[in-house]
């Protein structure tokens, strides 16, 4: 994979009719974890670690911050927090495919100096099974 601008790594979330970008990031981040299950006992080979293979927790969790652009994204993301809903959600990246699942928006900042834009810093934590699709 060649490098890629950092401006076609998208988050979209479904407004109900499409998914929509959220407009006016500039920063975006995606974290996948899985939290390994230790089997490891006394008759382990050496005392060494043991991981079951396949199993323990999965998920993945969403950041980014920027400045409000658009009133519809904008409305979209309030309306998510304040709510408490699951909202379906995509992350396009180029060249590599779109992860898709429902996520919660866990937390929303809005902050500004005086002299400066006002600009919001989100965080979804994913809340089901994330789907792959490659490009």
């Amino acid at each position: 994979m060649a490098a890629q601008k950092g401006s076609e790594l998208l988050l979209k979330i479904h407004d109900g009719t499409a998914f929509v970008t959220v407009a006016g990031l500039r920063s975006r981040q995606i974290a996948f974890n899985a939290e390994p299950v230790d089997v490891t006992s006394a008759e382990s080979a050496g005392h060494w670690r043991e991981l079951l293979a396949g199993a323990g927790l999965k998920r993945a969790s969403v950041s980014g911050s920027g400045v409000f652009k658009d009133a519809a994204s904008d409305a979209l993301m309030r309306r998510a927090f304040f709510e408490g809903t699951a909202l379906p959600a995509q992350w396009v990246v180029p060249d590599f495919g779109t992860i898709e699942g429902l996520f919660v928006l866990s937390s929303l900042e809005i902050a500004a100096e005086h002299d400066r834009e006002v600009s919001f810093t989100l965080a979804l934590e994913s809340a089901g099974a994330l789907t792959f699709a490659a490009f």
